[in-house]
């Protein structure tokens, strides 16, 4: 008897379960994931100029990376901190706020059935 109080019912199991999901599995976290990996391949192509130089100096430096290739390490860092930080994220999401929505999974639906009608 004392097994069974000390084991959690399904149900309390269930519930727990639940709210450690809950933020994997909120719609608007999955459109805000979609927004944000566009918004890093858009500060990626902005800094490539820079990933392309700290790349070819890597190539050429070979272990010695570290000691060789600090400037333009450096200049990598400035420009992505610029372009992928948190602020020109919520620019970036207030000024695409209708592209999210429509990435939220069901809103979708909605759009549709009322434009047929």
């Amino acid at each position: 008897m004392a097994d069974q109080q000390q084991q959690p019912t399904a149900e309390k199991k269930a519930k727990i379960k639940e709210g450690s999901r809950d933020g994997r599995l909120s719609f608007r976290k999955f459109g805000e994931h979609q927004l944000r990996r566009e918004f890093k391949e858009l500060a990626i192509d902005k800094c490539r100029t820079e990933i392309n130089a700290f790349g070819k100096c890597a190539e050429e430096s070979g272990l010695m990376v570290v000691f060789n290739c600090r400037g333009f390490n450096k200049e990598l860092n400035k420009c992505m901190q610029i372009h992928n930080s948190h602020e020109a994220f919520d620019t970036y999401m207030k000024e695409n706020e209708e592209l999210l929505k429509a990435k939220i999974p069901g809103r979708n639906l909605n759009v549709n059935a009322n434009a047929g009608k």
